[in-house]
């Protein structure tokens, strides 16, 4: 029986009993191992035994219709990014405690299970500060290309991870090239819209295509296999701190003619992604790189983030055998909320519906102030306190521990109907059925699902997410 409330749950032991004493009461159909999670802030990962299936009677005009049968994309996984600052703040902790947060992440039996991450190919906003991985102007060769500084936080915090999940899938992709290389000769933008981008000339091209390849290839020999890059976090955005600025012209050029005939050399089997796409205009990326036969040929896949969900299900219905990504989820103020964790729900449909195969979160681990390079305050699903070296999972891990805890890798989700917009369903590899719940409102509701001939009736707490694992399927 798929049991989810584990020591994860943080339930104390005598509510633990009663719960798995209830789920031998036959009435609540225990023996189907069927369960029932919500979270709403207050109380979190709160299981019990789903209510059971009843005929279809006809008295509820708000019922969902789950299609158990009726398949759409296969999800691949869920995860976050790996940044500096996070490593900063884990380091502060005992080694114990370090990897009990670790395993809340990517452990399988009582974490997020989290199974493909992000990471930077240099600084991001959430670096301890701005570099390449060669800062070493006029090196177009790439002899002075060094991981010295990644063997600070990155490198640790990535092996941390795997030594949890050995099968975590790691993708990379840089804010900036080296400052060197663009027309402004500086990591931000600095509101210099024209010149915040590589310089358009062969050598500069070749010269970045062989950085990123032996980005792969250093990180390969560290024990970190990088089964993907994208080539630019962002590139419609002129930021305060590392960026670049691409068109999907320019994308499609330095993808199909520099970096993709480098990767066949170099790392064959690493994936390049048009990506991470932040603007909501189909036509503005993706239509541009993925209408020219012999880049499109070279493209695995498409991260889109921000004001790229607006491009998402287009893209899936133009293309709907090419893998999308959500690359990063939209990052708060800091307030880590239930607000915060309602709105990233909102943001896990957007994308699941449209067609997106993997959603992933910004920051995993912040420290307590969530502030940024530049000043910012974000959210994070964990938050530590560097002075008193409390741990605090925020609503929103419980938010993505809803999807990735329950969906395996490899489910199909499910087309629904009906009026309630805060559905999403899975069939999970096994058979088991998968559906997540949210009532945003600020009552409760009642929520009546269909599966097949039968329905089952849930009342939903106010503010809460809610995750029914179905064993049978039907």
């Amino acid at each position: 029986m798929r049991f989810f409330c584990n020591s994860g749950s943080f339930l104390s032991p005598i509510l633990l009993l009663f719960i798995i004493l209830l789920s031998f009461t036959p009435d609540l159909q225990a023996d189907t191992g069927d369960q029932w999670i919500s979270s709403d802030g207050d109380s979190n990962w709160v299981c019990r035994p789903s209510p059971p299936f009843l005929p279809i009677d006809g008295t509820d005009h708000r019922v969902v219709q789950i299609y158990p049968d009726s398949l759409a994309q296969v999800i691949q996984g869920f995860g976050g990014c790996f940044n500096e600052k996070g490593w900063e703040v884990l380091s502060i902790l005992p080694e114990q405690e370090r990897r009990l947060v670790l395993k809340s992440l990517f452990d399988s039996e009582t974490g997020c299970r989290f199974n493909i991450c992000r990471m930077p190919v240099g600084a991001s906003d959430y670096a301890m500060d701005w570099y390449s991985l060669n800062d070493h102007p006029g090196d177009w060769g790439m002899h002075s290309f060094s991981l010295e500084r990644d063997r600070l936080y990155l490198i640790p915090y990535i092996q941390a991870a795997l030594a949890v999940n050995p099968g975590l899938r790691i993708w990379g992709s840089p804010w900036s090239p080296p400052s060197w290389m663009k027309a402004n000769n500086h990591y931000a933008c600095q509101g210099q819209e024209n010149s915040s981008r590589l310089v358009w000339k062969p050598e500069v091209l070749s010269a970045y295509a062989h950085y990123l390849s032996l980005y792969v290839q250093s990180y390969k020999r560290e024990g970190i296999p990088i089964y993907a890059v994208h080539v630019q976090n962002e590139p419609h955005a002129c930021q305060i701190f590392p960026s670049c600025l691409w068109t999907g012209e320019e994308l499609r050029d330095f993808i199909r003619d520099y970096l993709a005939p480098r990767f066949r050399k170099d790392c064959p089997n690493t994936e390049i992604w048009l990506g991470t796409i932040n603007h909501g205009d189909y036509r503005r990326y993706a239509g541009v790189a993925l209408s020219d036969p012999k880049a499109a040929s070279c493209i695995s896949g498409v991260g889109y983030q921000w004001d790229g969900k607006h491009a998402v299900a287009e893209t899936h219905r133009r293309h709907p055998g090419l893998q999308l990504m959500q690359t990063e989820s939209e990052c708060g103020d800091g307030s880590n909320d239930r607000e915060a964790g309602l709105y990233t729900y909102s943001l896990i449909k957007k994308y699941l519906d449209g067609g997106a195969n993997a959603y992933l979160y910004w920051n995993m681990v912040l420290d307590h102030t969530g502030l940024s390079s530049w000043g910012w305050a974000q959210n994070s699903l964990i938050g530590i306190n560097r002075f008193t070296r409390e741990i605090v999972r925020h609503f929103e891990y419980y938010v993505l521990k809803h999807f990735s805890a329950c969906i395996d890798p490899g489910a199909s989700r499910l087309h629904t109907s009906g009026e309630d917009a805060d559905v999403l369903a899975f069939r999970n590899p096994d058979g088991s059925l998968v559906v997540t719940l949210a009532n945003p409102s600020f009552t409760e509701r009642t929520v009546t699902a269909a599966v097949g001939g039968r329905m089952f009736r849930l009342m939903l707490k106010a503010g809460s997410v809610n995750t029914v694992v179905l064993e049978s399927g039907r």
